[in-house]
């Protein structure tokens, strides 16, 4: 079935385009709101060859597609129809069991503030993959030819020149683009919220730090304000000022005067406090945090990397479960724009790798007793996994079964243990699994790869220990 053929039958099993109100879409999901969830056929929706599993909560329905796909399925939605994310004990049954999970948990505002967050971020990913890439093979391109390999002539080093523009043309700018998608998170003018991004990193600000004493000759990195001071958390919380003071403007500007007045006055009254306020806050806080990591993830002490490394990679899983991963999403993106590479990424991958190794032991024990059911249920999943889709393996055997959940994070977290050990550093962030390797450092990737295959052989290991044949056989 193409893609358009699938985009058609989803329309009129979800009540046909007049019952959508809106639609997005994350790296693996089509996310549409809908008007009246009665006319969502879901069983049907979950038999339409290409789709991987549907999630569906209140008036949302999320249609899990596989990276690449949810995107080109997006555009066609948009184009064609619209103008331009349950019983847990159900095996196999892995788009009702992750329903029923979500659908048990309450909300908190750190869970809704998180998946704000992560939202604003998710639309950038694909630019954010893009250009790691491109700047990991211009580092790459740098290396040979300082090692010889490659020579130092003009076709090499322009080929470098345009990787470094295309990879800069987003990470250089990474500010922007946040304030910009922050903006229209929180309701401001998109324009503006780009403006206040692109703010924190003029030259001007250290200029006005410097005439109120608050910039650091010496040392500029430890200014109280600087150029970049505060980063994109900074950005994030000053596009939300921003947007309420937008909001509280607007009401008292006749329409007459909005278009000039309101963005002018939101501007003067944002920009004083972000400067003044937010991005020194923010700044000290964004400090602290990557002085923290540091100390578990750049530690010289191979005792801390291998226990930090560990327990990282064997709590990831849970902590998506919980909803609290979206959290992590600024994290990398903070160590992105300090480090210039980000070395949790690649730590958490490796939970899913776990997953499959146990997932693997569980399909030999299902052979073992005669479990039919069970085999042919890992045996379609774990190419996906394999793939970094983890939620078919998750949700539809290792999560449902209980145990294996546990025993595959305890696998991975060896593999989580020797990444740390090793220092892979990842370009961007990404999907986990195999399809991550070339967002890896040159350097790093065949240790990333060696993470993932120790995960494997831990998940593999640990659930063949401690799930028995009658765990699969009663199923």
């Amino acid at each position: 079935m193409s893609n358009k053929e699938l985009v058609s039958k989803l329309v009129e099993l979800i009540g046909g385009a007049s019952n959508i109100a809106t639609e997005t879409h994350c790296m693996t999901r089509l996310r549409i709101d809908v008007k009246d969830m009665k006319k969502v056929n879901s069983e049907e929706i979950k038999k339409i060859p290409g789709v991987l599993g549907l999630v569906m909560q209140e008036s949302n329905i999320q249609v899990v597609l596989g990276p690449g796909k949810a995107k080109k399925c997006e555009e066609i939605l948009k184009a064609e129809y619209l103008g331009n994310e349950v019983n847990i004990q159900k095996i196999g049954d892995w788009e009702a069991n992750k329903l029923a999970v979500k659908g048990g948990q309450k909300n908190n505002k750190l869970k809704n503030a998180l998946k704000v967050i992560g939202e604003i971020f998710i639309p950038l990913i694909p630019a954010i993959i893009a250009a790691g890439l491109f700047n990991g093979f211009a580092g790459l391109i740098t290396n040979l030819q300082s090692g010889g390999t490659l020579p130092a002539n003009d076709v090499w080093n322009t080929i470098g020149t345009f990787l470094s523009l295309m990879g800069g043309g987003f990470l250089g700018y990474f500010t922007i683009f946040t304030g910009i998608n922050a903006a229209q998170k929180f309701g401001a003018t998109p324009a503006l919220g780009g403006m206040l991004g692109a703010m924190s990193i003029m030259t001007q600000v250290d200029e006005i730090a410097k005439i109120f004493g608050l910039f650091n000759e010496e040392s500029p990195l430890n200014s109280i304000l600087r150029n970049g001071k505060g980063g994109l958390i900074g950005v994030i919380i000053g596009v939300y000022i921003l947007a309420k003071i937008e909001k509280a403007v607007r009401k008292h500007i006749p329409d007459v005067l909005d278009l000039i007045l309101t963005p002018v006055i939101t501007l003067i009254l944002t920009t004083a406090v972000f400067v003044f306020v937010i991005m020194p806050v923010s700044g000290v806080a964004s400090d602290w945090l990557i002085a923290g990591l540091n100390l578990l993830i750049n530690s010289s002490n191979p005792i801390v990397s291998l226990i930090s490394g560990y327990v990282l990679a064997a709590l990831f899983l849970p902590m998506v479960l919980l909803g609290l991963h979206h959290g992590l999403i600024p994290i990398y993106a903070i160590q992105l724009e300090a480090l210039g590479g980000v070395t949790l990424f690649p730590v958490l991958a490796m939970a899913g790798a776990g997953q499959v190794g146990a997932a693997i032991a569980i399909y030999f024990k299902a052979k073992k007793v005669r479990n039919e059911r069970m085999k042919q249920v890992i045996a379609g999943a774990i190419p996906a996994g394999i793939l970094g889709i983890g939620e078919p393996l998750i949700y539809g055997v290792t999560l449902p079964m209980g145990k294996p959940f546990i025993t595959a994070g305890l696998g991975a977290g060896f593999g989580g243990a020797y990444v740390m050990l090793t220092k892979v550093m990842a370009t961007a962030w990404g999907p986990s699994g195999l399809v991550a390797v070339p967002l890896m450092k040159p350097e790093c990737m065949l240790n990333f790869v060696i993470g993932i295959l120790i995960s494997y052989i831990g998940g593999f290991i640990i659930t063949k220990i401690f799930i028995k044949d009658e765990d699969v056989m009663r199923i």
